[in-house]
């Protein structure tokens, strides 16, 4: 598989993303600036984190808007890998790829730091390398990922298994129902605030990381890691 890191200005994890999906996994990966109009030649999405546009207007607000969007919302329809965290994920609620909104914390304050989640689904593609109700630790940097939906979807989201990873212990950011991650019905979009490339080695903190980027290797296409 060959995964495009698509590059908004203000974008500052895509080197992260890069990193853990080539370095770490193993995988084939290119930048794709926000200006390119092509997706051609790869097989998988991946939204970074950071501040696109300056967050101006809504956070994803402007990047939703993007010249590449229009393939990366193709991507999603034709069932190939989309994967947003933080900025990533405040876009594809934007572009209307995963349900609901991100709003401020809480506190009003950003928040960055190492959070235990729980796994509450790993029969998606992306979390079949975790077990059932796992706690896995991964770090949070932002200040507006507290995760809204009115009532109406929220009962969706359950019935179709469409939350993923919840915040355990304390709700860090005053998300609804402490959810941190949730994906598409058709299991192929995934969102989430919490940082899973910057867990890809004990020495920074945490490697629980790995298991979700070696559960869309192995269930959207086959890639040996390192």
């Amino acid at each position: 598989m060959k995964f495009a890191v698509i590059v908004f200005p203000g974008s500052n994890c895509d080197l992260d993303m890069y990193w853990a999906m080539k370095e770490i996994m193993g995988a084939d990966c290119e930048y794709v600036r926000y200006d390119a109009d092509s997706l051609e030649g790869f097989d998988g999405v991946l939204l970074p984190g950071g501040f696109s546009y300056g967050d101006y207007l809504r956070c994803g607000a402007i990047a939703r808007f993007a010249n590449i969007m229009s393939e990366v919302i193709r991507f999603a329809e034709e069932g190939k890998p989309v994967f947003g965290t933080c900025n990533g994920f405040q876009i594809l609620t934007e572009a209307g790829l995963l349900p609901g909104a991100l709003r401020r914390n809480d506190s009003l304050k950003f928040i960055s730091k190492i959070t235990p989640l729980k796994v509450v689904n790993n029969q998606t593609k992306f979390t079949s390398e975790y077990q059932a109700n796992e706690v896995i630790q991964i770090p949070v940097a932002h200040g507006e990922g507290n995760y809204y939906c009115d009532d109406e979807t929220l009962a969706d989201l359950k019935a179709n298994d469409q939350i993923v990873f919840t915040y355990e212990g304390e709700n860090i950011n005053g998300s609804v129902e402490n959810i941190a991650g949730i994906t598409n019905k058709a299991g192929n979009v995934l969102g989430m605030m919490p940082h899973p490339e910057r867990a890809m080695e004990e020495l920074l903190g945490s490697d629980d990381g790995k298991k979700f980027f070696a559960s869309i290797l192995n269930n959207f296409g086959k890639v040996t890691a390192n």
